[in-house]
């Protein structure tokens, strides 16, 4: 299997290195590259920009507004993507619901719904986690009970990240009390300015607000915003994952990470201090990298993938925060400055240096999203090991 770049590949990257630094605004770039909050208005304006260009959706096929690409063509864009510091996209729409709706929904449905994702017309959050089931998605609670042509929703939705800015959810409900927990479960796709619904914030520990809870008091749906068949979203919901597993290396996320490393020990008069370590994290890259390439291309070439990509998932994430830990040591001498996004005036460091605690800290979650490292351990251990 392929464990480096083609030619033809390498052409494709070039290609995408002209459109970004012919597109891409210096100044979004560096709110990107130091890790300051970007506004809806500015990834807005960023993913309309790539849609003229075809390339707002890597994983929809050509017939509905995407590129068609190969999962390594991906792989490859969002690197370059990461290593120009873009903004990213609206995943939720991108690449959940959309790709659920280009394969369950109805002509309607996707004549409607994917123009307007494309064209960040529209923007989605997701309402799977409750307070009494968590990532036990087979135990939804908020019930859906039908009403002639409408369904009435009741319930509450936990750790709904981007809830606060979105104009639609995509939620499991469940319609079907007495069928087993996955059959019973209907997908539903609903306006957030819906009467009955209410969005309060969840705040991390360092004051932002990253998630929220969403409740809904009766709140009236037509039966025709259902995707899929009713009593069968679990099969909806379980395709949103498909492929996706593949691309949960990090790789791009953690090659643009070690470009702020390099960029941190310019400044950095003890930077011989880091050599040995930075060594080993660059050759943990360059490996995972390596075998990301490896599964991509065996996947392109129609074979099938088992529990592998688990490995890069564990991989990955303790990747990113081991890159994490060493940038905080790296700026450790400049004095870390508070993050300046939560109070007045700017940096009072290093520019380099303002985000550095904050991402270190966000990114302890990286272990725990998506699946835990527990979990990856034993996945890896029972169904690629055999132990």
């Amino acid at each position: 299997m392929q464990l480096q770049v083609s030619e033809e590949d390498r052409r494709f990257q070039q290609e995408v290195r002209t459109f970004l630094s012919e597109n891409l605004d210096p100044h979004l770039s560096r709110k990107v590259k130091l890790g300051y909050p970007i506004s809806k208005e500015e990834q807005d304006g960023w993913t309309r920009t790539l849609n003229t260009r075809g390339w707002a959706a890597p994983n929809w096929p050509v017939e509905v507004g995407g590129p068609g690409w190969t999962m390594l063509r991906r792989h490859l864009f969002d690197i370059e993507m990461k290593m120009h510091h873009a903004p990213e996209l609206q995943g939720f729409g991108f690449s959940m619901v959309g790709p659920a709706i280009i394969k369950y929904g109805t002509q309607q449905q996707q004549n409607y719904y994917l123009p307007m994702i494309l064209n960040a017309d529209i923007s989605w959050c997701q309402g799977y986690s409750e307070p009494q089931a968590g990532s036990d998605l087979a135990s939804v609670r908020t019930r859906a009970v039908v009403d002639g042509d409408e369904y009435v929703v009741s319930g509450s939705k936990i750790w709904t990240s981007a809830a606060e800015r979105a104009d639609h959810i995509f939620m499991l409900v469940r319609t079907d009390t007495e069928a087993k927990p996955q059959l019973g479960i209907t997908f539903l796709l609903m306006e957030m300015n819906d009467p009955g619904i209410t969005v309060k914030p969840l705040l991390a520990f360092n004051g932002k607000r990253l998630w929220n809870q969403v409740f809904f008091d009766q709140v009236r749906v037509p039966r025709a915003n259902r995707l899929g068949e009713e009593n069968r979203g679990w099969s909806v919901a379980k395709n949103l994952l498909g492929n996706e597993r593949l691309l949960v290396s990090r790789v791009a996320e953690s090659r643009r990470m070690l470009s702020n490393i390099m960029s941190a020990l310019s400044e950095d008069p003890q930077k011989a201090a880091f050599r040995e370590s930075l060594a080993a994290l660059v050759i943990r890259l360059e490996a995972l990298d390596a075998t990301a390439l490896r599964l991509l291309t065996k996947f392109d070439k129609g074979h099938e993938i088992g529990a592998e990509p688990s490995m890069l998932k564990l991989k990955g994430s303790q990747l990113v925060q081991d890159m994490d830990r060493m940038l905080y040591e790296i700026v450790g001498y400049l004095a870390l400055p508070q993050d300046s996004t939560m109070r007045e005036g700017g940096p009072a460091g290093a520019e380099i240096a303002d985000m550095v605690a904050s991402g270190l800290f966000h990114h302890r979650g990286y272990t725990i999203a998506g699946g835990t490292s527990e979990i990856q351990h034993n996945i890896i251990a029972q169904q690629v090991l055999g132990l």
